[in-house]
């Protein structure tokens, strides 16, 4: 019976979930599994991957193959280097203490990028909020400066409205007297 880690589809049109799945390769894709081994969401930046470890390991070293989906899950979650080294281990090349220091450094150096990612999304959602708020300030100080303008326009309209009326009651009033 071969046997696949895939990706079973869930969630709804538009908005896919995944659960990652041993299953037999002839049962169909969101069908039977043999077991359920994670969960992929590929909806958030970056994409949330929860995964055993040791399940994943663990079916793979029974010869459980991967999709090439899954298998880039597995690498970015290191099941695949650690099945690398494990296969270092029984050939002889080197130790378990040695192969275990590898994967430990590989595991460190990997958090390292993930977290640079993540400082580095936050940096630039709030870069993006930080121009959006200056955008607004310019465009209210344009309105602002429009409306000062107009009210500005009005009061000389008034302040000549109004002297061109003391004119004509001046006019008139000479008039009267003459």
């Amino acid at each position: 019976m071969p046997v696949k880690i895939r990706l079973a589809r869930h969630g709804k049109k538009g908005y896919a979930f995944y659960h990652i799945v041993v299953a037999d390769s002839r049962a169909p894709r969101d069908g039977k599994f043999i077991e359920k081994i994670g969960t992929y969401n590929p909806n958030t930046n970056p994409a949330t991957i929860d995964l055993s470890f040791d399940k994943a390991l663990d079916w793979l070293l029974k010869g459980a193959q991967p999709t090439d989906t899954c298998r880039s899950i597995l690498s970015h979650k290191g099941v695949m280097y650690k099945k690398h080294l494990l296969g270092g281990v029984s050939k002889g090349a080197f130790t378990e203490e040695v192969a275990e220091a590898k994967f430990a450094k590989w595991m460190d150096e990997k958090a390292g990028k993930i977290a640079a990612k993540n400082q580095k999304i936050a940096g630039d959602k709030a870069a993006a909020a930080k121009a959006r708020l200056a955008e607004e300030t310019k465009v209210k100080e344009a309105k602002a400066k429009a409306i000062e303008a107009k009210k500005a326009e009005a009061a000389a309209a008034a302040a000549a409205a109004s002297a061109e009326e003391s004119a004509d009651e001046a006019q008139a009033e000479e008039s009267a007297e003459a």
